[in-house]
């Protein structure tokens, strides 16, 4: 089993940044790959970008030059850097690990005003 916990949600004027943080712990050898994904009100839940074990890592489009995904394995920690932050960022954000199986965190609501 692998836990998940996020934290460094909140609320920001849009083009501010904030910084989420996932910490995993458990049987964190099984994973391959961590990401981030948010769900919207009314909307399903969409990749947010993903970074391999090896760092590679892959982004949406949406947030593509304004997001930065990066891991300390020493801190068994993935962080999700988001600059220039919209309204329709607006979302909960979930941390996802991926091995033989998915593990997601229970999500940090991001709230950006206008």
């Amino acid at each position: 089993q692998v836990q998940l916990v996020e934290s460094g949600g909140g609320l920001v004027q849009a083009g501010g940044s904030l910084r989420l943080s996932c910490v995993a712990s458990g049987s964190i050898f099984r994973i391959n790959l961590m990401g981030w994904y948010r769900q919207a009100p009314g909307k399903q839940r969409e990749l947010v970008a993903t970074i391999t074990k090896g760092g590679i890592t892959n982004y949406a489009d949406s947030v593509k030059g304004r997001f930065t995904i990066s891991g300390d394995n020493a801190r068994n920690t993935v962080y999700l850097q988001m600059n220039r932050l919209k309204v329709e960022d607006t979302a909960v954000y979930y941390c996802r690990a991926e091995g033989s199986m998915y593990y997601w965190g229970k999500g940090t609501l991001v709230t950006v005003s206008s």
